[in-house]
């Protein structure tokens, strides 16, 4: 090729230009740049241990940090020229940087090869954003827990099956969800200490003849230790798997959320509703007012759950060291980033805005019997064995259900027919609100234990 500026960094061994479509279809610079930040901190870092090692000159170095300083203004005012015939972010900033400082460009990328420089660029990406989406976890948490202890004397049907079980408070419900997030956070801190581990140094697969020092570097760059095989060093994305897998984990939980409020604003079920900002309307029913954020997290919770899968597709096969394939790992991993941190925001945004309706949710608690469990434990505590204590309030239920009433409005004649244990006291116990202090243990849904929860879940935030 005459022309110079064409030249790929790898090209003196090949005696005929790319294509223009394999050039297309095998260049990553267009979703790989935004790791840009990332590339040159980690040049930099390999740059100052080459030059402490005496690899290059302490010249070399001063004019690699002033022309990568440079590069940095210019992405950041959104100036820098990418190129597709650069093939990906690290030869887009290399190619400037040696236009802009000429030889000491060129010998930064001495010691290191592509393989090991894009392996740590995305551990650094994915530390970034692991910690941004921790963030994320616990402002959500935060929206959560103000909302409980709003309602944390609110009654609410518990449900099992869907079915109407048991009285819980509403600020108990929402706490289930800071419990999910809880261990989402966790999930993600146990994945960054995995990921936290510098690849840099491993060069092609194989390490370098150059006296290197990658302690050092990792501790530039706040690894906590080495990839201490180079071959496992450059084509492991396990890290990437783990971060998809618990990013799933996190929507699962979000969907589920999102499946209730759905249910919750429903008209038949009139529990919540969603502040209009996160509502759309219908393009020919005027009188709708449509769940789309909820909804739309439900299904971008499926999309999640396929990045997964593909990156595990993706791996399943390789032999070691690096291949091709795994340029294939950036863009479900950015979108699955990209998805999870605009949801938590968005959902960290809505949750303030829920209006609880109590008096539907209390109406809801008389039309499934929510207190039966506790006639029968009240039987029980008056002696008479479980199970015919579950059969005496299964025949109470029945009557009931005859009449068309709850078990409280039955007259006490009546209940007293299903068993000569029950007494006048029995009304105590078939109140929503007996029902609810009667639970007061940890982890239970009376109201003093959920203030009890909310208290320690702040503390731990």
């Amino acid at each position: 090729m005459s022309d110079q500026t064409e030249v790929k960094a790898w090209s003196g061994r090949f005696s005929e230009p790319v294509s223009d479509l394999v050039k297309r279809y095998t260049a990553s610079v267009f979703f790989d740049q935004r790791m840009a930040a990332q590339d040159i901190r980690g040049s930099l870092a390999h740059a100052k241990m080459l030059a402490r090692q005496k690899i290059i000159s302490a010249d070399d170095l001063a004019a690699i940090e002033r022309g990568m300083a440079q590069i940095a203004g210019e992405i950041e005012r959104d100036e820098f020229n990418w190129n597709l015939d650069d093939e990906d972010v690290h030869l887009n900033i290399e190619k400037r940087l040696t236009a802009l400082v000429g030889d000491a460009g060129k010998r930064l990328h001495t010691g290191r090869s592509r393989n090991d420089q894009v392996a740590t660029d995305i551990r650094l990406w994915l530390r970034d954003t692991v910690d941004a989406i921790d963030g994320l976890l616990k402002n959500y948490q935060e929206a959560l827990l103000k909302l409980a202890e709003e309602h944390a004397a609110t009654p609410l049907p518990g449900f099992t099956h869907l079915q109407v079980a048991q009285p819980v408070t509403f600020g108990h419900h929402l706490l289930a969800y800071v419990e999910m997030a809880k261990r989402d956070r966790s999930r993600m801190a146990d994945c960054r200490r995995r990921m936290n581990r510098l690849p840099l140094g491993a060069a092609a697969l194989a390490g370098t003849t150059f006296p290197i020092d990658r302690e050092f570097v990792a501790q530039e760059l706040g690894f906590d230790g080495v990839c201490e095989n180079s071959l496992d060093a450059v084509s492991d994305r396990d890290f990437a798997i783990e971060f998809c897998a618990a990013a799933s984990l996190v929507m699962t939980h979000v969907s589920r959320f999102s499946e209730e409020l759905i249910l919750w604003m429903s008209p038949r079920v009139g529990f919540i509703d969603l502040a209009d900002r996160f509502c759309t309307g219908s393009s020919i029913m005027p009188q709708k007012k449509n769940p789309d954020v909820p909804e739309l997290a439900r299904g971008k919770t499926g999309r999640v759950y396929g990045h997964l899968m593909g990156l595990l597709t993706l791996m399943k096969g390789q032999p070691l060291a690096y291949n091709k394939d795994n340029q294939e790992d950036k863009e479900p991993l950015f979108d699955t980033a990209d998805t999870l941190v605009d949801t938590l925001r968005i959902f960290a945004d809505m949750v303030p805005g829920i209006r609880v309706k109590p008096e539907a949710m209390r109406a809801a608690l008389k039309q499934g019997y929510a207190t039966a469990t506790d006639l029968a434990d009240y039987l029980v505590k008056k002696g008479l064995p479980f199970r015919d204590a579950h059969e005496a309030v299964a025949r109470a239920v029945r009557a009931a259900e005859a009449k068309g009433c709850d078990l409280p409005d039955l007259p006490f004649a009546e209940l007293a027919a299903f068993s000569p244990l029950i007494g006048e006291d029995v009304y105590g116990v078939l109140t929503v609100e007996g029902s609810l202090a009667a639970r007061n243990h940890i982890g239970g849904t009376a109201p003093e234990q959920v203030r009890a929860a909310i208290a320690r879940a702040r503390a731990a935030l």
